[in-house]
């Protein structure tokens, strides 16, 4: 059987509008600053199917990434309640909730957030280190992702050797590494130029149209929020679609 038999993410034909897969009811965040209490976003309401590609946009401080932090189990809200195919992440401690993250979260940083010191695979690998998987498990699910990513022949470089957008293409193979619920993209081509940022952005449409991956992204790019199904705004707490 081959690595990309043996891998649990398979292609597939796009489908209709899924099942209800996250639910965000009455979401409260509040940050203090001295005496000061900074409020986030009150009363935040969101669902999100199953296969959707949603990006969100809105001005800095506005809430974005906030929102994606607890969804993502990053954070905690002061109120409300985060349901990811049924499982209430807010009730979550935080080793129940680390060890949901590294099988239903896949997680896309701006700036990459490779360890220089890893190979590529090294990297790609991280996630299944909190799995059950055996060695030669985790290598077939790590080769299947780089071959997703189109870096099967850099398995062994260190970032330093790879350009911004090859490093961007490892940080969405850990992403995708062990099949997670959700993909959650926080400004994924921020850091990138035009035809680079291009390139993520196909891969991401290609994970939701060929893999029927779900994807929220946040963006401050009207460009790359274009490529996404639907968009959402947040502006000053409050989130419109």
């Amino acid at each position: 059987m081959s690595s990309t038999e043996s891998a649990t993410m398979s292609a597939s034909a796009p489908a209709a509008k899924g099942r209800v897969l996250v639910q965000i009811r009455d979401l409260a965040k509040n940050y203090r600053r001295g005496a000061e209490t900074v409020h986030v976003f009150e009363g935040v309401n969101l669902d999100i199917h199953e296969g959707e590609y949603l990006a969100l946009m809105g001005p800095s401080g506005s809430g974005k990434s906030t929102l994606l932090n607890i969804l993502a189990g990053l954070d905690k809200p002061d109120r409300g309640k985060v349901v990811v195919d049924g499982k209430d992440v807010t009730a979550m401690n935080s080793r129940q909730l680390a060890a949901w993250r590294s099988t239903h979260i896949g997680f896309i940083f701006q700036f990459y957030n490779l360890l220089p010191v890893l190979t590529a695979a090294q990297n790609v690998e991280l996630p299944l280190l909190l799995t059950n998987l055996g060695k030669k498990q985790r290598r077939e699910h790590v080769m299947h992702a780089l071959d997703v990513v189109g870096l099967s022949d850099r398995t062994e470089h260190f970032p330093k050797q790879l350009s911004g957008g090859q490093q961007q293409r490892v940080g969405i193979a850990r992403a995708i590494v062990s099949d997670p619920t959700i993909i959650l993209g926080d400004e994924p081509t921020g850091d990138l130029d035009s035809v680079s940022g291009d390139e993520i952005l196909t891969l991401l449409e290609r994970l939701n149209r060929e893999f029927k991956k779900t994807i929220l992204l946040v963006t401050h790019d009207a460009h790359a929020a274009e490529r996404a199904q639907a968009i959402m705004r947040m502006d000053k707490g409050v989130l419109s679609r």
